[in-house]
């Protein structure tokens, strides 16, 4: 098995970031992740890591949705990054 780290950062409209941190912190995912962090950083932005056991970097994992688009500057990023060890 290999662990996978899948990254999802978004970039609130300006002055929502705390709103934007409430809606990461809530959304529920199809299963538990091994674990999940949340971070913020100015200004407004909110990244969320959860790691992953699975068979290989591309298996399909839960992830987060996009929040409206009203709440956000742009699309959301995201990255997968498999562990090395």
């Amino acid at each position: 098995m290999t662990v996978v780290a899948l990254m999802w950062e978004a970039r609130a409209v300006e002055g929502r970031g705390a709103e934007l941190l409430e809606w990461a912190r809530a959304q529920q995912l199809a299963r538990d992740p091994l674990r999940r962090e949340t971070f913020r950083a100015e200004p407004d932005r909110v990244l969320v890591i959860t790691w992953w056991e699975a068979a290989h970097a591309d298996a399909e994992l839960p992830e987060l949705p996009e929040p409206a688009a009203d709440a956000i500057t742009r699309p959301v990023h995201r990255w997968r990054f498999e562990s090395l060890g």
